[in-house]
């Protein structure tokens, strides 16, 4: 089987529908964010994602690693809230386990969320099951080893990882939060769902309707 590379080129267009997908869905997460948050939340990322864009040519020509660590610097200087140093933090990780990189492997793809994940786990000291974006992601990284590990191919385990993901946001309606403004409502924010687990999920899902277009 032929093994699927992203290049640079494939990490900027990703990060470009990326912002589509933040803009495109930034009215739903802030009315997801008004029942239990700020609602801020989709405003926020919209503002982060959108300097990102206006900045990309500033560093589109560099290294993935680099690209992807600007990413992250730009978030954190531009999104309100917790999102910002969280998503910033997952960017910016990310970069750096694939530093000098041009091309993306399986492997590097699995470390690099890896990485990401567990900057958000220790800058927001959450786990699966507090209600945040870790309840979309954690299940999503574990069904993209599961399914590289049964050599799917990255194509079908992106597309795995990120219908797992949907079942992490789903699984959100049912707990009470347990970190960030929606704790503080307790059991009242149980049958809403997690802003920050729908916009990890967005972002997942884009990735994997990218590489899916990328084999057609």
């Amino acid at each position: 089987m032929m093994i699927l590379l992203l290049r640079k080129t494939d990490v900027v267009n990703i990060l470009n529908d990326i912002v589509k997908t933040i803009e495109d869905n930034r009215q739903y997460l802030t009315d997801l964010d008004a029942a239990i948050g700020d609602a801020d939340h989709g405003i926020n990322l919209d503002r982060g994602f959108k300097a990102v864009r206006d900045k990309m040519t500033q560093f589109s020509d560099k290294d993935i690693g680099t690209i992807l660590k600007n990413v992250g610097m730009v978030l954190v200087s531009t999104v309100g809230g917790a999102s910002g140093p969280l998503y910033g933090t997952f960017f910016m990780r990310m970069g750096n386990v694939v530093s000098g990189k041009n091309t993306l492997d399986e492997n590097d793809i699995v470390a690099m969320f890896e990485a990401g994940l567990s900057g958000i786990k220790e800058r927001g000291k959450a786990q699966v099951g507090d209600k945040t974006m870790i309840d979309s992601m954690e299940p999503a990284l574990n069904e993209l080893k599961k399914a590289l590990s049964e050599g799917r191919g990255l194509k079908e385990a992106i597309e795995a990882a990120a219908n797992n993901a949907y079942n992490g946001v789903l699984m959100t309606k049912d707990i009470a939060a347990k970190k960030g403004r929606a704790s503080y409502l307790g059991e009242r924010s149980i049958g809403h769902q997690d802003p920050g687990a729908t916009s990890a999920y967005l972002m997942i899902k884009t990735v994997a309707d990218y590489v899916d277009k990328l084999q057609q």
